[in-house]
């Protein structure tokens, strides 16, 4: 497919699912990309970490593809470059911050002499063959959050990326009132808008209300204090160094990620005044009530620094009378993993503090109102739900028709939505899916290699070595061994009636080698299953002598 004289949006990623945003526009034969995030493992892909979109689609079309640009440094917009962007061939585009992150990534991944990158200085406008793009700052959790502003033959877009209203940001200068009104009265074709909070009543909340609710916990502490957040949350971090000089506590990082955010901030201009901060074994030695530790892993992760704290395997300790501040939302799905980290601190008496307790974390996604009062200064014509599951998307659709816009579209990744000329419509689906990083290597995520992780995990695994002669007669007994098969302390007599079901499909008679793996394999499979229930996998080797 290749766009015509029209302006075309197809999302490969980030609808229907937060995280991993990949959009597309077309126009005049050309595409342009924004964004090209991952998202992260969960169970149902065992030993995977991260998770790609599948961009079979544009790499086809790799020729017409114009650039990348990036809204802003979160993951799930930026953590596929390393791995995918070097295969399309086409510039990136960030502004500094931004860009810092993204070359940080490139350097690591040896990439940075393969993937050109282009700084753009906040809030400036650039051009790709038919589409004008201009950087219009908005407030996030991150510096440098960003809206495009992006102009065509066929009318403009404003892509919100991830935002919220504040009016206390501590890193950055959003857009004003006026200036988003300004923005709507030249005329706006579409809104391409944040779904993630369209379910919350309420507004986001401002980073200066934090700072309230953090100054107020951490004076009342006693021991030390360890406040767990987003590593990417730079703002949050110049709130707890704030913090943490006005209640007398020295500074502690720990964490690799937050070290990385920390120093590409300040190269860029922030945290000019984030106090210094002491290593590991010196926060040891000050006395307990003296101590604020900023850590990762407020989600579970099991190697990231608080797990490693709450289980004793970090040089960092805490202990009875200590305090943990989660300065972060539960994201869904991380439940027990959060909740495993929490039970090991309370085993150790450590009082735990969350946003149920106090005001420790405010959203850096906008609520209803904030959506409203978007819907208001921009008023476009179109309203393009993104970045939410069905639901969010199929919300905001809702909120935004009731208040006044004129089309609001529902569409999902691989969808081909035509926004002009005329009233937009889908006209077509392109095919999407997800990859996954396996160690170094790239995968389908429901590929054969995924799928059979899968049935292990699921049902165990039997290896059966079979020995015969050249006349195919079975030489000896046949050998098994298992992994993962509920047998436990019936495992020899298992083995043995195995061995015999193994033995017993073996004919007397030559037979091809790949039917006789076949019959020896349904009769140990038959076995396991009439022994567990399960269907364990069985690999047969056969052995000629």
């Amino acid at each position: 497919m290749t766009p015509k004289d029209e302006l075309i949006f197809l999302a490969l990623g980030g609808s229907g699912e937060i995280g991993m945003n990949v959009n597309l526009y077309g126009c005049q034969g050309k595409w342009v990309m924004v964004d090209l995030g991952m998202t992260f493992g969960d169970p149902t892909y065992p030993g995977i970490e991260l998770v790609l979109p599948d961009l079979s689609f544009i790499e086809e079309r790799r020729d017409d593809l114009l650039g990348i640009v990036l809204t802003h440094g979160h993951e799930d917009h930026i953590g596929a470059i390393p791995y995918l962007a070097a295969d399309l061939g086409v510039p990136l585009y960030a502004t500094p911050f931004t860009a810092g992150l993204i070359r940080l990534k490139l350097e690591e991944e040896g990439l940075s002499k393969e993937v050109k990158l282009h700084v753009i200085p906040n809030e400036s406008s650039f051009n790709l063959g038919p589409f004008g793009f201009r950087y219009v700052p908005l407030a996030h959790s991150i510096p440098e959050g960003n809206a495009l502003l992006i102009d065509t033959p066929y009318g403009r877009i404003f892509h919100t990326g991830d935002w919220k209203l504040d009016e206390q940001p501590l890193l950055g200068q959003p857009s004003t009132p006026a200036e988003l009104t300004a923005i709507g009265d030249e005329g706006v074709l579409a809104l391409v808008c944040d779904s993630t909070n369209v379910f919350n009543d309420k507004a986001s909340g401002s980073e200066g209300d934090v700072r309230e609710g953090l100054m107020k916990t951490v004076a009342d502490a006693k021991g030390r204090v360890l406040v767990t957040t987003f590593a990417s949350n730079a703002a949050r971090v110049q709130t707890l160094g704030e913090v943490a000089a006005a209640t007398g506590r020295k500074v502690c990082v720990a964490g690799r990620s937050l070290d990385r955010i920390i120093s590409t901030a300040k190269a860029a201009g922030y945290l000019k005044d984030f106090p210094p901060t002491v290593d590991w074994d010196d926060v040891m030695h000050l006395p307990r009530s003296e101590v604020m530790i900023i850590a990762t892993g407020g989600q579970g992760e099991v190697r990231a620094a608080l797990a490693r704290i709450a289980f004793d395997s970090h040089p960092i300790k805490l202990a009875e009378g200590d305090t943990v501040i989660f300065s972060s939302k539960q994201i869904p799905g991380n439940e027990i993993a959060i909740g495993r980290i929490q039970n090991a601190l309370a085993q150790k008496n450590i009082l735990m503090v969350t946003d149920r307790q106090a005001e420790v974390h405010v959203s850096g996604h906008p609520g209803r109102p904030e959506l409203e009062a978007m819907y208001r200064w921009i008023r476009p014509e179109i309203l393009l739900p993104v970045h939410g599951e069905r639901r969010h998307m199929a919300e905001q659709a809702r909120l935004g028709i009731t208040s006044g816009i004129r089309h609001a579209v529902v569409q999902s990744n691989g969808d081909v939505l035509r926004l002009a000329p005329g009233a937009p419509t889908i006209i077509g689906q392109q095919e999407t899916g997800r990859l996954v990083l396996d160690g170094d290597v790239i995968l389908p995520a429901d590929g054969a290699t995924i799928n059979e992780r899968r049935k292990l995990g699921l049902h165990g695994q039997i290896s059966v070595a079979v020995a015969i002669d050249r006349k195919g007669k079975l030489i000896g007994q046949p050998a098994l061994r298992t992994q993962g098969v509920p047998v436990e302390e019936d495992k020899a007599a298992f083995l043995a009636e195995a061995a015999d079901e193994a033995a017993a499909a073996v004919p007397k008679g030559s037979m091809e080698e790949e039917a006789l793996r076949e019959r020896v394999r349904l009769a140990v499979r038959r076995t396991a299953t009439r022994w567990t229930g399960k269907k364990p996998i069985v690999d047969v080797l056969l052995v000629r002598a």
